[in-house]
């Protein structure tokens, strides 16, 4: 037993006992920190009830309580605040509830020392007690407690005056729970910012993970920590970065979520006893539930407003998480989404940064292959328009790799030059660049040239015959104008892409095609596709990678150089070099459109070559805008134009009269054909050029006047 009490009031009248409760509110509305004067409501309330000791109980949750308690003798003054403890530790003669309790007497016959909190009180020297619920509603927030150290203290008077002081307690008491509440939230919160420093330090949260866990222990004590990333498009969820560990290894593919669990990705997730409340249906919740971990809360991590994955928190123990809890993860999730922003800002920067250094190189390479192509006598490589600058860059791209290529764009515009240019920048530049005009040969003739063909394979294949794939063997075949090529030549031609593989005409023997394969062509092989007249799966195959030629009217600032470079390579060949090309000659290659493309334009230049005689080139030496024919002489694919622009490049308006007697215009045609190749001194090639044709055309022709 304890000793006798200090001080044993004598009855207390009405007026001593509100004096009593007018000073325990003032001094409860001095501060909001309970212990701060608690000691001093103690005293006050000594005034009137013969205790030793008091203490308040303060619920924290449905189970745990906090002891707020002071004594009242010398031996120790100090207010003691507990740590969270379960209501379990008292027995249940005197634990804390929200009703009336019979007053302990004799602590030492009614209380049971196998309970933490009795043996503690009865070694304390209690010998009885008294208690008093707070009033706050129809919620139990917890109440008073006055002890004596001798038994038999409290009567039920004592009982009585004890209820309004529980009264202004329980107000005071609320006031400082908020506080508090609000304190330690800050607290937390607080202790939060300071890890900023920790994800400064590094933009790939991974390697501070650790480090992060390590430093929530105080604000959010856990077993695991786990950083997870969402694809919304496969609906996979992936862990990014983890600490702790679980009775399951993490899979690394990531695991993939349900529509429902999509939904819940926006939402915090807190469950307070893992088995008991998920039940394992899903992937995401068989692995849960196999973790062997008790607790969790999950809160999402928004990148650009959108859930981009979830900070997760995990302990062995059930009933760890709360929903405060979730406020001070959120906190964080929301710096380290900061610092995920950071980090794809930075790697953004460094990507681009990568592709402009990548475009550079590839400009270099792109310079590097045209001084190549020029130094062994190919066509220079001529531009200024940003598309041709777009095409060079996607020549260097492709260049280098195996990637089949298709190259498209009206006749004349540059597909032979850019398919070179490819070939020289890939590894099979020292092998052969094999071309074939799949509109220049009939089927059968284009099956032979390609595949080539055994002896006796046909009538008149008097031997062997190498075709052009097996003359580019490890180099590369270009098909040019591959939208003519016939149906069965396709089937043929498309075993030699999936299979890599193929057979001569007449032959048994497969033969390996070691050919990279650019193609070319001026049709829309889309349109050619829905008449049936090319084949789709060819299509996919050869549109691995394509390159368009934009028509030389849509890169007008590609004109003038291309004239200039014509000029000094066609002057140094024809040994008649020209002066230069006048203002008004300029000003008229920029305002034709061009429909034959490159190819128009360096005819142009040298038949003007041809006429200016070593002066300079003026408008009067260049080409009139075409003039139909007024006859079906025409082969149907332009041919006539060349004529007509030859026929009247003499007529100041481009339209030269016609005579008043009868005209034979196929005597006309001849004529000119004749004086181009008598200009020519018998080249057809460059007769061709003379009059805007083709060297087909011209030889077809050549044929139907008997011209020789």
């Amino acid at each position: 037993m304890g000793p006798p009490l200090l001080h044993e009031p004598a009855s207390v009248d009405a007026q001593t006992a509100a004096a009593v409760l007018s000073e325990i509110a003032e001094i409860a509305s001095e501060t909001i920190e309970l212990r701060e004067v608690f000691p001093r409501v103690a005293t006050a309330v000594r005034r009137i009830l013969p205790l030793d000791n008091m203490g308040v109980v303060r619920i924290v949750d449905g189970d745990r309580v906090v002891l707020h308690a002071t004594t009242l003798d010398h031996r120790d003054p100090a207010d003691r605040c507990s740590d969270p403890m379960l209501l379990s530790a008292w027995s249940p003669r005197w634990r804390p509830h929200s009703g009336p309790m019979i007053r302990i007497d004799d602590a030492r016959s009614e209380l049971d020392p196998s309970y933490p909190m009795d043996a503690a009180v009865i070694d304390a020297g209690m010998g009885s007690g008294l208690w008093e619920p707070f009033r706050r509603g129809s919620s139990f927030s917890g109440g008073v407690w006055l002890c004596a150290y001798r038994p038999h203290a409290f009567n039920d008077g004592h009982q009585e005056l004890l209820r309004p002081i529980a009264a202004l307690l329980g107000s005071a008491v609320e006031h400082w729970r908020i506080w508090d509440k609000e304190q330690r939230r800050q607290d937390r919160l607080d202790r939060i910012e300071a890890l900023l420093g920790t994800l400064a330090e590094s933009l790939d949260v991974r390697e501070v993970f650790q480090r992060l866990s390590d430093g929530m222990q105080s604000s959010l004590p856990h077993d695991m920590m786990v950083l997870t990333e969402l694809d919304p498009r496969t609906r996979t969820l992936r862990i990014v970065a983890a600490t702790g560990d679980c009775e399951i290894p993490i899979p690394p593919g990531g695991v993939h979520l349900t529509e429902e669990e999509m939904a819940l990705r926006v939402d915090v997730e807190i469950f307070r006893d893992i088995p008991a409340e998920i039940v394992p249906e899903t992937e995401r919740e068989q692995l849960i539930v196999a973790s062997g971990l008790r607790s969790w809360l999950r809160v999402p991590v928004r990148l650009t407003g959108e859930v981009s994955g979830g900070l997760s928190f995990f302990h062995r123990e059930p009933f760890r998480f709360v929903q405060e809890d979730a406020e001070v993860a959120r906190r964080l999730a929301d710096r380290i989404a900061l610092s995920l922003s950071f980090h794809r800002l930075a790697e953004e920067a460094r990507i681009a940064t990568e592709e402009r250094e990548r475009a550079q190189r590839l400009e270099a390479t792109v310079e590097t292959l045209a001084r190549e192509l020029e130094s062994r006598g190919r066509a220079r490589i001529i531009g200024r328009s940003r598309s041709w600058k777009e095409i060079q860059l996607a020549v260097g791209r492709v260049a280098s790799s195996e990637t089949t290529v298709l190259i498209t764009g009206e006749s004349g515009t540059g597909k032979e030059v850019v398919s070179s240019l490819i070939h020289q920048g890939s590894a099979r530049t020292r092998k052969p660049f094999v071309a074939i005009n799949c509109a220049a040969l009939p089927e059968q003739l284009l099956e032979s040239e390609l595949f080539g063909y055994e002896k006796g394979a046909f009538t008149g294949a008097a031997g062997t015959k190498i075709g052009r794939i097996e003359q580019a063997a490890g180099g590369t075949l270009f098909l040019d104008e591959i939208a003519e090529m016939s149906p069965l030549v396709q089937a043929k031609f498309l075993r030699v892409l999936e299979e890599r593989e193929f057979q001569r005409l007449g032959g048994t023997r497969t033969i390996k095609a070691d050919v990279r394969v650019v193609a070319a062509t001026n049709r829309d092989l889309a349109g050619a596709i829905a008449r049936g007249a090319f084949r789709e799966d060819l299509y996919y195959r050869l549109n691995v990678f394509q390159i368009h030629i934009p028509p030389l009217r849509e890169r007008a600032e590609d004109i003038v150089p291309l004239a200039d470079a014509f000029l000094d390579e066609l002057g140094r060949t024809m040994g008649r070099p020209a002066a230069g090309i006048s203002r008004d000659a300029r000003e008229w290659l920029l305002s034709y459109p061009w429909p034959g493309n490159v190819r128009e334009l360096r005819n142009a230049i040298e038949r003007a070559i041809l006429l200016c005689d070593g002066g300079l080139i003026t408008r009067e030496h260049l080409p009139r805008p075409p003039v139909p024919l007024a006859t079906g002489h025409g082969h149907g694919n332009g041919a006539g134009n060349g004529l007509a622009r030859t026929a009247t490049n003499h007529s100041p308006n481009g339209a030269a009269p016609l005579p008043p007697e009868a005209m034979n215009l196929g005597t006309v045609e001849r004529g000119l054909v004749e004086k181009a190749l008598g200009q020519a001194k018998g080249n057809k090639s460059q007769a061709a050029r003379l009059l805007g044709l083709s060297r087909a055309q011209l030889y077809w022709r050549l044929e139907k006047y008997g011209i020789q």
